[in-house]
């Protein structure tokens, strides 16, 4: 909507629109108002909207000045609110010259919030009627464009709110993909990477890793989210299958576990067979000596975590987590990855407040495959009906050291786990309910009836 004025001369009142002519067609548009308004939403709309429509905070402060000088009467349907004060005492309230509160007028009638209404020796007085309290002449600023200017002003917060909204979707991208960049540099340290490759990744991530300030454009904060999704999806294919634990890899042939258990020497020779059978070949036999101490003072590789668990898929480990443990995993039907496991288990592991310090002891021994199953056992630990486990962190613990030693073996554990649930599960019956907790287990073989022989009437049988 444009703001019309008929002449525009400057003399000792300043900037003035001398309304002596009849009015047009085009000036009726701000003749009256035509509907009642409140004034001071009219001023909050416009502070809300601010730079969108053109206003500055000294514009605001004097359109505040004017509205607070006007009265509810004012603003009803049918009336013309107009400041009649004098130029000079508006500057001295407000603390400035003449000349600024001019520009700043002048600025307002640009943008359409006012315009004049002068008397015809551009002096500014009015009268009110004593009774009603209604204007009954007055010459100064009209403030009638203000309420003429509300619908444009709520589009335009509209639209500030929608920017607002997508600027803040898109720092919120930004800070997701951060998060990943920094499990992955993390990731690949852990793994043993090249250092001066992953030293150049995180000069570049530290390049664009700075505060996200509000005064950042919207097209430059979406640029940024373009270089940091950039950079992800590069240190994802960086990820080898050399270097990743959640890359499938071939198995072998034992389903148990790839780390034989340790045995010493002195227990080995308790058996008889031992003791009294004389080796074929003593060089076989100490080549066999030397191959098992090697192996037992092999630790277990990080990389070969996932093949130590002795499971294909990270479906098959989730199927021994407990309903707790499943609520961090993904909702979607897709394919289940090692790294969704891996995030579920270190959420769940906060919740049973193991730290992150046994957490990063427990990767770096025997990988993020592993240490998740190990927070899956321990979370099942807690749930058994004799002698359940009281301090999960201990348990964990416990069960990282004996990976450090190579006398864990995951997927037996899971599945005497599972076992354990399953005889419980058993004893109770069906009629006191089974939990969902428990995955699936092998069925029960029913224990077989002794057979009796028929013995005759009235004689016992031996």
């Amino acid at each position: 909507m444009q703001t019309t004025a008929n002449t525009t001369n400057q003399g000792s009142g300043g900037l003035a629109s001398v309304l002596t002519e009849p009015l047009t067609e085009r000036d009726l548009d701000f003749s009256r108002l035509d509907r009642t308004v409140d004034r001071y939403q009219l001023l909050l709309l416009a502070k809300r909207v601010g730079k969108q429509a053109g206003f500055t905070p000294r514009m605001l402060q004097l359109l505040e000045y004017y509205l607070a000088y006007t009265t509810a009467k004012d603003w009803e349907e049918g009336s013309r609110p107009i400041v009649f004060q004098s130029l000079a005492r508006t500057a001295m309230d407000l603390g400035v010259g003449e000349r600024q509160i001019q520009k700043l007028e002048k600025r307002l009638f640009d943008i359409g919030a006012i315009c004049w209404n002068d008397s015809g020796n551009h002096k500014r007085f009015g009268r009110r009627d004593p009774k009603s309290g209604r204007l009954i002449f007055a010459y100064g600023i009209d403030l009638t464009p203000l309420a003429y200017l509300h619908d444009e002003l709520v589009a335009k917060l509209h639209e500030k709110q929608l920017y607002a909204e997508t600027w803040r979707a898109t720092k919120r991208e930004i800070s997701e993909t951060r998060r990943q960049i920094r499990e992955r540099l993390e990731q690949l340290g852990e793994e043993g990477i090249d250092s001066q490759t992953l030293t150049n990744w995180e000069e570049r991530y530290r390049e664009i890793a700075f505060e996200l300030r509000s005064h950042i454009d919207l097209s430059c904060l979406r640029e940024l989210a373009k270089r940091h999704t950039k950079l992800h999806d590069t240190l994802y294919q960086a990820i080898t299958p050399e270097t990743d634990v959640f890359s499938p890899q071939p198995t072998t042939s034992s389903p148990i576990a790839l780390t034989p258990r340790k045995r010493s020497r002195s227990h080995v020779q308790k058996f008889a067979h031992e003791e009294h059978t004389t080796p074929i070949n003593k060089l076989d036999r100490e080549t066999q000596t030397e191959s098992d101490s090697k192996t037992e003072q092999t630790p277990l590789q990080p990389r070969l975590a996932y093949q130590a668990i002795g499971m294909r898929t990270p479906r098959e480990v989730a199927a021994y987590a407990t309903e707790a443990f499943r609520a961090h995993l993904p909702a979607t039907k897709g394919l289940l990855t090692w790294s969704n496991l891996v995030e579920a288990a270190n959420r769940r592991r906060s919740e049973l407040r193991i730290s992150q310090q046994s957490w990063a002891e427990a990767c770096a021994s025997m990988g993020r495959a592993g240490a998740a199953a190990c927070v899956i056992l321990t979370d099942r630990a807690m749930g058994h009906q004799q002698n359940p486990v009281r301090r999960p962190a201990a348990y964990f613990s416990g069960l990282a050291r004996k990976a450090r030693r190579g006398e864990l073996e995951l997927q037996r554990s899971l599945l005497l786990q599972s076992l354990v649930q399953g005889l419980v599960l058993a004893k109770r019956g069906p009629s006191s309910g089974a939990t969902p907790d428990a995955p699936r287990t092998l069925p029960l073989r029913p224990r077989p009836t002794p057979r009796t022989s028929r013995v005759a009437p009235g004689k016992r049988p031996a």
